[in-house]
């Protein structure tokens, strides 16, 4: 204020001063801080997210319907005609766009946890520790133009980020099956390791093409199910699995959540268990179409919201169960943080480390008709590698030496 009361002056008294010249002083003044700038944009990023699991599938039906009652009808019934036609592509894996896997917003969804990488041995090379850096925007001191003052933001990392932590390579010539664990209340490690490029999967694992399944029920919602599709994410159902990794070729990877959503009913920070001894669907699959298993354990997953954890035997619990067999998910009562302040309530998780370790595949022989007694010897098999896998890397993401993963 004070250097446009002194333009102001100085052009009153001649000295050849102008209200232009004062405004350039006055925007050249760094006064957005660059740290803020990222962190608000990170959050954006991930309430975006949240908001689309939560509502976007409900918002765009009620609006659809409300359009056909208006005289924009037309493009409700173009829709729903499209929709019939298209009703079995998510079975055929769906119709994935790189455009969006890429977008600028995963990025800022993958910098708003603090996430590091620690030293790991990788069939006798040591992959170096690396110190997560933001690539959010560098603000740059604003230019004035005929229509006003203009402000850029410029990336201003020079190392991107990992959250995605490799210890085996895979092999182009195989199918995998990628169990993820633990499920959280969302499941945003998976999503952002596997249905974006913001953690780099397809340079890690080269010639892999990963597909997150999850709930059928989530493509019979119009809009929702395109945009699922669009980041590679495909239903949890033996039709979609069986064509995967039998009509579309090698180097496939489906990324299943075992515990599903009563591992989510137990998600709660500090607590280590996933939902895996009576889960062995997933294994008959990969010996009927011998693609491999991959255990992967994401630390922190658990860390990021804060629920009402119901006793067995009470009436949440039972509420909750109910929802489970029917409709296929458990409703949860959780929170986060607020948007504007981590000291409130609200729906963005809170900003823990997520880290994701894809573990040694298990190599899978083909068996068209496996018998109940090769089930169980690969699912013991799954479970003492993934328990190995969380032991060996425990320490290097915050926990204890004594620590133990709870299997149930």
């Amino acid at each position: 204020m004070k250097t446009l009361i002194a333009a102001y002056s100085g052009v009153l008294r001649g000295t050849g001063s102008s209200i232009l010249s004062a405004l350039q002083d006055l925007f050249s003044i760094t006064w957005l801080n660059r740290s803020q700038v990222e962190k608000q944009l990170q959050v954006i990023s991930v309430l975006q997210w949240v908001l689309s699991f939560l509502v976007l599938g409900v918002t765009c039906s009620i609006l659809l319907v409300y359009t056909f009652c208006t005289d924009c009808w037309l493009i409700s019934v173009l829709y729903f005609t499209w929709l019939v036609f298209d009703w079995n592509t998510p079975k055929k894996g769906g119709r994935r766009s790189q455009w969006v896997r890429n977008w600028a917003v995963w990025c800022y969804f993958r910098d708003y946890f603090p996430i590091q990488m620690d030293q790991l041995r990788q069939r006798g090379r040591t992959v170096p520790r690396l110190q997560s850096k933001s690539v959010a925007g560098l603000v740059q001191k604003p230019r004035l133009s005929a229509s006003g003052p203009v402000f850029s933001l410029r990336s201003s990392a020079t190392s991107v980020p990992h959250c995605l932590v490799k210890t085996h390579n895979l092999l182009t010539t195989r199918n995998y099956i990628f169990g993820y664990h633990p499920h959280g209340i969302m499941g945003l490690g998976a999503f952002c390791n596997f249905s974006t490029e913001a953690t780099e999967v397809s340079k890690k694992f080269p010639g892999i093409r990963p597909y997150l399944a999850t709930l059928a029920g989530n493509f019979r919602i119009p809009v929702l199910r395109e945009y699922l599709m669009s980041g590679g994410i495909c239903p949890v159902n033996r039709d979609t699995i069986d064509y995967l990794l039998s009509k579309n070729g090698s180097g496939n990877a489906i990324i299943i959540v075992v515990g599903g959503a009563a591992e989510s009913l137990s998600s709660m920070p500090g607590k280590n268990a996933v939902t895996l001894r009576n889960r062995k669907g997933f294994v008959k699959l990969a010996l009927r179409h011998g693609a491999d298993l991959v255990p992967i354990y994401s630390f922190g997953e658990n860390e990021v919201y804060k629920q009402v954890i119901f006793e067995e035997g009470s009436w949440g619990r039972w509420v909750q169960k109910k929802f489970q067999k029917y409709i296929g998910f458990a409703p949860c009562i959780f929170h986060g943080r607020g948007l504007f302040s981590s000291d409130t309530w609200g729906l963005v998780p809170y900003s823990k480390p997520i880290t994701t370790v894809v573990g040694e595949p298990i190599t899978i022989p083909k068996l068209e008709h496996p018998t109940q007694q090769d089930i169980d010897l690969y699912h013991a098999m799954y479970m003492e590698a993934l328990v190995k896998l969380f032991d060996q890397h425990k320490t290097k993401f915050g926990l204890q030496e004594t620590e133990v993963l709870e299997v149930n």
